[in-house]
């Protein structure tokens, strides 16, 4: 699926090379079955054996390249970062269970962090041997982070968080949260919050499942009741949550998202198999989605490439806000129309499922609703580009 670009340079040749050598060589014997299992709305599958691939992804250094070489990094290249995510995807490698803490947590810690706060946690997540989760959407404060009201206190060396958070993906594996709560009481909206870092195994802390539609729960509800976290383990400056918070927001649709295109692809191709197999891509209507379809892939892969490269030289914070939003608008949107395109290529026996027996393309269809949902509603992605970056003005509230 991928061929080496003429835009390879020699020393990235090599890389590619070595990449595509290593997984041909490492996706065999015990991880062979691995092949193509996980990702959103599938995290359940084989969570301990692609947990075991993980780190055994760690044990050769293919884990965390960007870094710097003293925190256990390649410093690769961005080329060669997004070399790595191609591959990785175009060898149906299986989901990673590390993405939160290596392309969230990770970047901001480098970002924004203390220099303890990185010998600390760093190491934990290069090695997968501690997992994160994210603490951000409440069931009043959705894609609208600025009403969160989940408060944290001083109680001597300490802060003490309550409050609760929803849509926690993967809440009840993760080991760490970093948590976005309110610290000075009184402030509203982008003032008075914090960032923590917060232990999830304490009693202070309760996790319970929701069930999506597809009959999996990687999706959580978080409760904390006086739970604890270190006084020292706050991101940033007290009060400046907002920006850190927004730093993270950047980072989620930084290079892996050139992977994710790649599966997207994958599914496309194979959805296209079974249109041609019964007769649907007869249909000019059909075949004429499939051509927007593969059009629309060209357009997400053109804008990533040209936001992770504005990434690395200096833009001010209104462009990148800006850049981030389109590329959530442009792959939720686009990946929700997969889904509706699978259910109309199937027509009416795809509408036939039994409760606990989905086809992948089921799954496809009824998880993708939420994609433009999670990370950022589409409403607020189309706000935020149209008051902070065109300076349109703010919607009544």
């Amino acid at each position: 699926m991928i061929q080496t670009p003429d835009s390879d340079t020699s020393d990235d040749a090599r890389f590619r090379a070595d990449v595509r050598e290593w997984l041909t060589e490492n996706l065999d014997g015990r991880f062979r079955e691995l092949r193509g299992l996980g990702g959103p709305g599938r995290e359940h599958e084989a969570f301990d054996e692609r947990l075991e691939w993980d780190r055994h992804l760690a044990a050769a250094g293919w884990t965390c390249l960007g870094w710097p070489k003293r925190y256990g990094g390649r410093e690769a290249t961005l080329r060669q970062q997004v070399i790595f995510h191609e591959e990785y995807a175009a060898s149906n490698a299986p989901s990673r269970v590390s993405h939160v803490g290596e392309e969230l947590c990770a970047p901001t810690l480098l970002a924004f962090g203390t220099e303890e706060q990185k010998q600390r946690f760093l190491p934990g997540i290069r090695s997968v041997t501690e997992l994160w989760c994210q603490g951000y959407s409440e069931p009043g404060a959705g894609s609208d982070l600025a009403a969160v009201t989940t408060s944290a206190r001083r109680d001597g060396d300490e802060w003490v968080i309550n409050g609760q958070k929803i849509w926690t993906s993967l809440a009840h594996l993760a080991d760490w949260c970093f948590v976005l709560c309110r610290t000075e009481p009184g402030s509203s909206r982008h003032h008075g919050l914090s960032y923590l870092l917060v232990p999830m195994r304490q009693p202070g802390i309760e996790v319970r499942p929701i069930v999506q539609m597809t009959g999996t729960a990687e999706f959580n509800e978080v409760f904390f009741d006086n739970a604890r976290t270190a006084g020292d383990l706050v991101v940033g400056a007290p009060g400046d949550g907002w920006r850190v918070a927004m730093g993270t927001l950047t980072f989620e649709r930084g290079i892996s998202t050139v992977g994710q295109q790649i599966r997207f692809a994958r599914e496309l191709s194979n959805l296209e198999a079974v249109a041609k197999g019964n007769g649907a891509l007869d249909d000019p209507i059909l075949s004429d989605r499939f051509d927007q379809a593969w059009v629309g892939l060209r357009v997400l892969r053109a804008h990533a490439l040209r936001t992770l490269e504005s990434a690395h030289a200096t833009v001010d914070a209104r462009t990148a806000a800006g850049q981030a939003s389109v590329s959530k608008l442009l792959w939720a949107n686009w990946h929700r129309g997969l889904g509706e395109l699978a259910m109309d290529v199937l027509g009416a026996p795809g509408m036939i499922a039994l409760p606990d027996d989905l086809t992948d393309w089921q799954r496809l269809f009824l998880f993708s609703r939420a994609d433009t949902i999670y990370g950022g509603s589409n409403e607020v992605q189309r706000n935020i580009i149209a008051e902070r970056v065109l300076g349109l003005p703010r919607e009544a509230r």
